[in-house]
């Protein structure tokens, strides 16, 4: 596609340029070729893990709420410190990738935090619980970014989007399995048992991919040094592209945990009134998101970038829209289009920036992945906030603000676009 049809500017520098094929790219996974079906599996288990034990309390928050003697609005800072860890660290670990690997960062990333994840269930206050999950966080960051740089260097440019759609699948069903399964575990045993059972589930993930995930062959060890990073990110936070795309993820997450750190404390209670195992199940709506995720290149195909970003946004607010409906089939049916209107703009936006960053992956997909996190943490806690004050309105209010904010972004993409392409020479005939 052109910078028009993508809403990518032809002038923000050599960060935006797309380099001349070379022989190496010759060499990279595509599908059905050597390892890439091993490589899939292995990120995609990543996923699960990631998500798994990165959203392991959401679910959970009316019980911890309950056994703390504390509110909707501290009980949900278990689920923002993880996030907010994450945030603070993506960038200095994806540093630590260009140097020694993608593959050592993300294995030790999984290691210390399935770790973590083994002694939060023996958290003996809030205060702990929250420490452990922000350290839980911390280390976590790792992955994300480190992944979506494994993927640009390993995996052919044209089957690019469709790989980074199956690792945020991948976050599709963790999030979706772990939520599911500490509901029905914590009606009988409560929420340390099944938090301990997250931390069991993604150890076995952490292994597998350990002995799945190819070596990398296009790796390049980059430098450490301060200098060197500073310049890498004031590059890519210098093109107008990608600080687009990183407002975009950090304003869809806002909306995503928001939604999801409320609808246990509104499903719990009157009018629904449901028990904890049910609301677990809630989360099976994910389900959705692993195909909207998954597809999200052949929606690129057919919309272009910015089309695509408009029917993920669109599809979001009418979602949060029809949630306000005190109907649980309609909630429900919210939830549906929620989820999908999320999963597609995050899929469209993380591969975006993994495509237009031509050097410095690691760091252009840090920086995403940190405005994602701090989006999902000021979701959590505005969210929570907006709820008690104002219930459910309240949340699907900021909800509403947040795919506004999307909307508008992307209309200052197709701006740009149509300003560029009036810039560019009429070729000679």
């Amino acid at each position: 596609m052109t910078p028009a049809s993508t809403g990518a500017s032809t002038t923000v520098g050599a960060a935006a340029r797309v380099p001349a094929p070379s022989p190496a790219s010759d060499s990279r996974m595509v599908p059905g070729g050597p390892g890439y079906r091993r490589m899939s599996l292995a990120l995609f288990l990543a996923g699960v893990a990631t998500f798994a034990l990165l959203y392991s309390t959401q679910a959970l928050l009316p019980l911890i709420s309950g056994d703390f003697g504390v509110a909707a609005s501290e009980a949900s800072w278990t689920v923002a410190a993880a996030t907010g860890g994450l945030a603070l660290f993506v960038l200095p670990m994806s540093a630590l990738s260009e140097r020694y690997g993608r593959r050592t960062v993300m294995n030790g990333s999984l290691a210390v935090a399935v770790t973590v994840g083994l002694l939060v269930p023996f958290a003996p206050s809030l205060g702990v619980l929250v420490v452990l999950r922000a350290l839980q966080g911390a280390a976590l960051a790792g992955l994300p970014a480190s992944a979506q740089a494994y993927l640009a260097e390993e995996v052919s440019p044209r089957a690019l989007v469709t790989a980074i759609g199956l690792f945020v699948a991948g976050n599709s069903v963790g999030g979706m399995s772990g939520r599911v399964i500490t509901g029905w575990v914590a009606q009988e045993w409560g929420w340390r048992a099944a938090v301990g059972v997250v931390g069991v589930i993604a150890v076995a993930c952490a292994v597998a991919f350990r002995l799945l995930l190819p070596a990398p062959r296009h790796f390049t060890p980059g430098s450490l040094r301060p200098r060197v990073l500073a310049r890498t990110v004031r590059d890519h936070l210098a093109n107008p592209l990608l600080r687009r795309l990183y407002a975009i993820g950090a304003l869809f997450m806002t909306v995503f945990g928001g939604v999801y750190t409320v609808i246990g404390y509104r499903l719990t209670g009157a009018p629904f009134s449901l028990p904890q195992g049910i609301v677990g199940s809630i989360f099976l709506v994910y389900l959705v998101g692993t195909v909207s995720a998954s597809t999200a290149g052949r929606l690129v195909g057919r919309l272009g970038r910015r089309g695509a970003l408009y029917l993920a946004g669109g599809t979001t607010a009418a979602g949060l829209l029809l949630s306000l409906i005190g109907s649980l089939p309609l909630v429900l049916l919210g939830l549906v289009l929620i989820t999908a209107g999320f999963f597609a703009g995050h899929a469209v936006a993380s591969s975006a920036v993994s495509k237009t960053a031509t050097h410095g992956r690691a760091q252009a997909s840090a920086l995403y992945q940190s405005a994602y996190y701090i989006g999902s943490s000021v979701g959590s806690t505005v969210g929570a906030l907006a709820f008690h004050s104002g219930g459910w309105a309240g949340t699907v209010g900021v909800g509403l603000l947040a795919v506004l904010g999307v909307v508008a972004i992307t209309l200052l993409g197709t701006r740009a676009a149509r300003v560029a392409a009036r810039r560019e020479p009429v070729p000679a005939h």
